[in-house]
């Protein structure tokens, strides 16, 4: 069974403080909190916008969110049955 990258809406659980309520937080982050509930939850991605958001707010890269956003997205294509496609290049 392949290891499956979490979806970064979980680990950025860990990055909130333990007693900030989704709410709280979102104000903060200038969102609303339909939008990060949504994130948090892993029913919406983390936008290029929403991780500069991030990278000011806890201090991290925003590249970082970026980087898990797609490692995330590229494993769940890889789950699906993949098209036959030719090479381009010899």
């Amino acid at each position: 069974m392949d290891m499956f990258p979490p979806h970064p809406g979980e680990v950025l659980r860990d990055y909130l403080p333990a007693d900030m309520q989704v709410t709280e937080a979102a104000q903060k982050l200038g969102v609303s909190r339909v939008t990060l509930s949504r994130v948090l939850n892993g029913h919406a991605a983390i936008s290029a916008e929403m991780a500069l958001r991030l990278e000011a707010a806890l201090g991290t890269r925003a590249s970082m969110w970026v980087g898990m956003q797609s490692d995330y997205d590229l494993w769940q294509a890889r789950q699906k049955p993949q098209p036959k496609v030719g090479r381009l290049a010899a």
